[in-house]
């Protein structure tokens, strides 16, 4: 498979994986990840495994976060989302924020992530 081919899977995958945490889908999301999957959010923290992130997605996804994906950059083994995300912002009260996910695959599924979130 040529490189421009998996890359082309790499955003299908996470298209679908979107779709599934605007479902409220979370299983649907870790579906499309490996079992040692490493989650950073830049500048928060990192999470090791999916039960860690399936845990953290309980109460941080507990209502399906509002997002757009604006642009899409896939080459090789990676897929970048940059886009727009409604959350709670510092003062409690719901902010949008900029962000932009890396995105590592291995085996046709995700297995790192490093987010960079700020308040737009």
């Amino acid at each position: 498979m040529t490189a421009t081919a998996t890359a082309t899977i790499h955003k299908k995958v996470l298209e679908q994986a979107n779709e599934a945490v605007r479902a409220g889908d979370n299983e649907g999301f870790l579906a499309h990840c490996t079992d040692d999957i490493r989650w950073t959010t830049v500048g928060e923290g990192t999470l090791q495994g999916k039960q860690a992130v399936r845990e953290w997605m309980k109460e941080g996804y507990a209502v399906p976060p509002q997002f757009e994906v604006r642009h899409m950059v896939a080459e090789g083994d990676h897929v970048i989302a940059i886009g727009r995300i409604m959350g709670d912002g510092s003062e409690g009260k719901r902010a949008e924020f900029a962000y932009s996910d890396v995105w590592r695959f291995r085996d046709g599924k995700m297995c790192e992530l490093d987010a960079f979130v700020i308040e737009a």
